[in-house]
């Protein structure tokens, strides 16, 4: 899913936490969310670069910088479509691993239902458009290591991984108080 263009996009200089000192780090943010168009024709494709920007954003622990990312990405998707759902529940893991950071365990609870609950929704829906964001991807693996956190949260520095290729439950390198 890595595109060359999401390859340029750096990753924030530090990890924005609401209510904290640091405001979030902006230039990049607002590069990948530049690359959106107004309305996706159809399909989201699953190489666009704000998507894969957006996903690897949440897997190096920038939660709220992929909320951004991937809720402008949303905006622009197809109307009730598989990629609209599918992206849905990626903003509410990312939603769920700020939440996580910040303590606050029923949040996390809730926004790991609610992604479930877009991924059963997910399933019920016919395939979608060729080479779309949800055709392809490793819905059933999402779905299990949304199983797994809601069960038993991830400790320290373990998230759910987004990108395609991510460990299940992985270290997120920038998940450290030294980045934050």
């Amino acid at each position: 899913m890595t595109t060359d263009a999401a390859l340029h996009l750096p990753l924030p200089r530090w990890v924005y936490l609401p209510g904290g000192a640091l405001p979030p780090d902006a230039d990049a943010l607002e590069r990948a969310v530049a690359l959106v168009p107004a309305r996706f024709d159809g399909r989201v494709p699953r190489d666009h670069p704000a998507l894969a920007y957006g996903l690897a954003l949440n897997d190096a622990g920038f939660f709220w910088e992929a909320h951004e990312v991937l809720e402008a990405v949303w905006r622009a998707a197809p109307p009730g479509g598989r990629d609209r759902i599918l992206l849905r529940a990626c903003i509410q893991v990312a939603n769920a691993g700020l939440k996580h950071r910040l303590g606050r365990s029923r949040a996390v609870a809730r926004l790991i239902a609610e992604a479930i609950a877009e991924l059963e929704e997910l399933a019920v829906r016919g395939s979608g458009p060729a080479g779309g964001f949800a055709d392809g991807y490793a819905v059933a693996k999402l779905r299990r290591d949304l199983g797994e956190a809601a069960k038993q949260p991830p400790t320290g520095g373990r998230w759910i991984g987004l990108a395609p290729g991510s460990r299940d439950m992985h270290e997120n390198a920038h998940y450290s108080a030294d980045r934050e």
